[in-house]
């Protein structure tokens, strides 16, 4: 805790995809005792305070995790509950805090819940996911559309009728509006709150209330292309029925009564994947009375043009529309979008660094971008993921920001034991230059500067906690904004531009430099100042 602020709202969260981090079994995938391998580096090296697991459940892998055939256990490629538990301890002993993703949407058709669903329509657990009788002309039941391509709708032969699945055809919808199915996954929060976790990560929380009476979504003649995708079939339509349905309120605030039942032991936290672009809806997301999803993912800046101006609007915005005391937070990359250094470039990367660290509200690091890994081309014939795999071209896989991380300039980049499988997806020609272990060895590396931020999160409440204020007549270019407390005031300046900028700000005459991304200037500082091309710094008054 710092004053009366929560820790999630104080500290950082390090997104950890566990195929990817450590392998200690030498099968080429990553694992739970990889993890454990690894927390010097998160609590020490780094300073980080939370993290944040991606799916490690039994499952078929046909969406790497996030098919779950058995939502209270471990699967045997990561290792077992016992080893979860351990993680969990030497986690907790360490000050790291552990958020699980949950999947409430949908589970694996190998769960047996479905597997009993789809035995007969007399099954107990028939209508514990979403089935529906053909159209007149044998058609799916309406025109939903399934993330991954194709109808949403699947036909089972053997008791002739449809069932939905927002994704793919082994990822069936359940059916939350039955309430012993509600109770079942509350059931299963309260496993792994019993066992310790801090919290969840709700994977595609908005989703898991449909239109009760599956009416067709409405066609989109504008063809916007969306978040995730290229322009394409999804995108084809206004996804008004298939998701979003505002009983999905009354589950979180159902769900959120759970957690605070548990924080009087100790805060725990919901964390939503809430893709909706509308602010006004997504802000609703929080609950009337704060009473919802402590943070729902606010996934602006992942598809922002990357200038100044955008990003301050993106900024303001969400600034503008939170519900009084809710708190903001930021994303820059995950498991599902291009990778950061990728996106914006390398010079960009480290002002993305001091904006992610600086903004008011908790920020999120996805494993790798603080050492500036880039998507790793894969070839078509190497490629793993579903969705990538059902593009046209396969230039949509996610697999190229999955690659393992990388430790070292050894062999397997240190993610992997000597004599070990080939790692399940390749490594990039560049992780012998972009590691951990070189960076470490660097004073003026990208992993030197997020090192250096983290500590400054820590030391100076007012990155935390305190207010923002964006500048009024920045220079061109250049997105700068005040973090201030009663005690402090501090300027942060970016410059986006690859052109030297002058920054004149009379009140910071006097005032001291703290920090340059480029890591090589600080002190005392003149009325005007010069930001040197993509260079960010941090000013106290």
């Amino acid at each position: 805790m710092n004053g009366k602020n929560p820790w999630w709202q104080t500290g950082v969260i390090y997104q950890i995809y566990p195929r990817s981090f450590q392998d200690t079994t030498g099968s080429g995938v990553g694992d739970l005792p990889g993890i454990i391998q690894r927390l010097p580096y998160l609590s020490e090296t780094l300073g980080v305070d939370a993290l944040w697991l991606s799916p490690f459940y039994p499952s078929p892998m046909k969406d790497f995790g996030y098919d779950v055939s058995d939502y209270r256990d471990v699967h045997p490629l990561f290792g077992t509950l016992e080893d979860f538990d351990r993680l969990l301890r030497e986690a907790h002993e360490r000050g790291l805090k552990i958020i699980i993703d949950l999947v409430p949407n949908h589970s694996s058709d190998q769960h047996p819940w479905f597997q009993e669903s789809r035995s007969s329509r007399e099954n107990d657990r028939r209508d514990w996911y979403i089935w529906a009788d053909p159209g007149p002309d044998g058609a799916p039941p309406n025109n939903w559309l399934s993330v991954f391509g194709g109808s949403a709708w699947e036909w089972d032969e053997n008791t002739g009728q449809y069932y939905l699945h927002s994704f793919l055809k082994e990822q069936p919808d359940l059916n939350w509006r039955n309430p012993r199915v509600k109770e079942a996954m509350f059931d299963v929060a309260r496993f792994w709150l019993d066992r310790g976790v801090d919290g969840f990560r709700i994977d595609v929380a908005h989703y898991i209330m449909k239109d009760p009476d599956l009416r067709d979504n409405p066609l989109n003649p504008d063809l916007s292309p969306s978040i995730h995708r290229p322009l394409g079939e999804y995108d084809s339509h206004f996804h008004l029925y298939d998701k979003g349905h505002p009983d999905n309120h009354q589950v979180y605030r159902e769900f959120r009564e759970i957690l605070d039942e548990y924080s009087q032991e100790k805060p725990r936290i919901a964390i939503g994947e809430i893709h909706i672009m509308d602010w006004e809806e997504w802000a609703s997301y929080y609950g009337e009375n704060l009473d919802e999803i402590h943070l729902p993912y606010n996934f602006s800046l992942l598809a922002v043009e990357w200038q100044a101006d955008q990003v301050q609007a993106k900024v303001d915005q969400l600034e503008s529309v939170l519900p009084p005391g809710a708190w903001p937070n930021y994303v820059l990359g995950n498991h599902d979008e291009q990778r950061l250094a990728s996106r914006i470039g390398e010079d960009q990367a480290r002002n993305a660094a001091l904006l992610l660290l600086t903004l008011r509200g908790t920020p999120t690091i996805y494993y790798g971008d603080e050492i500036g890994m880039k998507d790793v081309p894969i070839p078509p014939d190497q490629q793993l993921d579903p969705a990538g795999l059902r593009q046209p071209d396969h230039g949509q896989s996610r697999d190229s920001c999955r690659t393992p991380m990388q430790w070292s300039p050894g062999p397997r980049a240190g993610f992997s034991p000597p004599g070990a499988e080939t790692p399940w997806l390749p490594l990039p020609d560049d992780y012998t230059q972009t590691n951990v272990e070189t960076q470490l060895a660097d004073p003026r590396s990208l992993l030197a500067l997020y090192r250096r931020l983290l500590e400054l999160r820590k030391t100076h409440p007012v990155l935390q906690t305190g207010a923002y204020r964006p500048l009024k007549n920045p220079p061109p270019d250049c997105f700068c904004y005040w973090r201030e407390n009663e005690s402090q005031q501090m300027l942060i300046c970016l410059n986006f531009s690859g052109q030297p900028r002058t920054l004149a700000v009379p009140s910071l005459e006097g005032a001291n430099l703290i920090l340059s991304t480029h890591l090589d200037r600080s002190g005392p500082v003149p009325a005007a100042y010069t930001l040197r091309p993509h260079e960010g710094c941090l000013f106290s008054l």
